[in-house]
This record gives structure tokens, sequence and C-alpha cells, in this order.
């Protein structure tokens, strides 16, 4: 079992402490949604961080030749 203090030494923290955190930047007069909000964004984030572990990154090159290929798509 991991105890909270070796969370934080290894810069790991809960979802519970991640979530308290949140709150604490949000104006108090946040309403639901916005929670709701904040928190699913909060997720993706961990998700990407995630993939990007294990799956790994694009290059600054890679980015610019798959958007390339959006933007003659579009029709802007």
């Amino acid at each position: 079992m991991v105890t909270e203090g070796r969370r934080e030494e290894k810069g790991m923290q809960t979802a519970k402490n991640e979530v308290e955190q949140l709150l604490k930047n949000l104006p108090d007069e946040s309403s639901y949604e916005d929670i709701q909000y904040h928190l699913y964004v909060l997720e993706k984030i961990k998700q990407g961080e995630q993939r990007a572990a294990t799956e790994g990154t694009l290059s600054q090159e890679q980015a610019e030749a798959r958007f390339g290929k959006w933007r003659g798509l579009l029709p802007y």
C-alpha cells in the first residue's frame, strides 16, 4: 500500500487530490456544469498523457504533414 506522502514524493496524485486541487482553483460561483466540464477536460488530458507515454508522440514534421492533409479537405 502506498501512503499519501510516498505518492507526493513520486509526483503522483490520487484522483481525489486532483479533484480537490481543481475545486480550489475554480471560482466559488462555479456551477455543477462548470465542474463537470473541468473534470472531463482533466480526464482527457490524463488519457492523452497515458497514450503518449505508451504509444509515443509525433514530431513537428509529422504533425504538420497530417494537418496538411486535413487542410486540403477543408472548404476555406
